[in-house]
This record gives C-alpha cells, sequence and structure tokens, in this order.
C-alpha cells in the first residue's frame, strides 16, 4: 500500500507551514521549494490543492506568502488527506471494476470488498483522530501518543 507523492508532499508542506505558523509568519512558494527541495512547480501546485481545500490562504505581493487558515489543532490529517488524494477505498470501486456483468461476481458475498472496507475504516479512524498539531511534535512524542490512543481504544 502506497501514498501518493502529491499526499506525502502535502502533508510535509502543511507541516512546514504550520512550523511557521508558530512563529506567526506566512512562507513563499520558493521558501518553501528550497526547504523541502522540491521543485516550485509541485509546491504551487500542491498549495493550490490545499487552499482550495480551505488549509491555507495566500497573500500577494512583496510580503506575501501562504499561511494557515486554522490553528494546527483545528486540522485534521484525514481531512487533509481526503483533499490531498481521496480515500484509500472507495466503494465505487467495485461498480468500476466488476466483471463483464453490471455486478460484481461475487456479489452479494465479497470477502475481498468486506476487507478493503475494514481497511479504510481503520484509516480513517486514526487519520480523523490526528491533527498537525499531533504531526508537529517529535517523532518518539508523536509515535508514543498515538499508539497510546490506539491501544487504549480512545479512537472514536
Amino acid at each position: 500500500m502506497r501514498f501518493t507523492s502529491q499526499e506525502e508532499y502535502g502533508l510535509r508542506l502543511l507541516l512546514r507551514l504550520g512550523y511557521a505558523h508558530q512563529k506567526g509568519m506566512g512562507l513563499t512558494i520558493p521558501e518553501i521549494s528550497t526547504k523541502e527541495q522540491i521543485t516550485e512547480h509541485n509546491v504551487a501546485k500542491i498549495l493550490r490543492v490545499l487552499r482550495l481545500g480551505g488549509f491555507l490562504e495566500s497573500e500577494r505581493g512583496r510580503i506575501g506568502g501562504y499561511t494557515l487558515t486554522k490553528n494546527p489543532d483545528d486540522i485534521i490529517i484525514g481531512e487533509v488527506m481526503s483533499v490531498l488524494g481521496g480515500k484509500f477505498f472507495e466503494s465505487s470501486y467495485c461498480e468500476n471494476h466488476s466483471t463483464e456483468l453490471t455486478l460484481c461476481t461475487h456479489t452479494p458475498d465479497c470477502s475481498i470488498r468486506s476487507f478493503w472496507k475494514i481497511l479504510q475504516s481503520s484509516i480513517d479512524k486514526v487519520m480523523n483522530n490526528i491533527t498537525l498539531s499531533d504531526l508537529m511534535q517529535n517523532e518518539k512524542y508523536f509515535f508514543e501518543e498515538t499508539s497510546n490512543k490506539i491501544t487504549s481504544e480512545e479512537i472514536n
């Protein structure tokens, strides 16, 4: 299972802007491109997606740049991932990839579809309980706190 480069880069850019938000700053496309070593073209493309998704705002001009529209505590990673790439499994997938018949040959008893639904539900539960603020913590702290949430079944 792999995430797209747009999802990976999108999280990296959002994280970079989260750190800038803590300092009360915005960042320009060239600044982000240099710090993340992603081409300006790709940075601009991904920032546009995040802006249209409501996570960023942009200011034009000499002192312009990109800033978060909300506090990092209020930015849910599951929502970000939906904007950047959608779900890992959409139930419409079965309709689009059925056999020559209009329905899946395994309907109504498809354990594969159930597997993908369970996996998607698990991914959603984890990502919808992680905020940008959580990702801004150091790796050890983030891993321990997130693991504790998952194992103690605090996840909604």
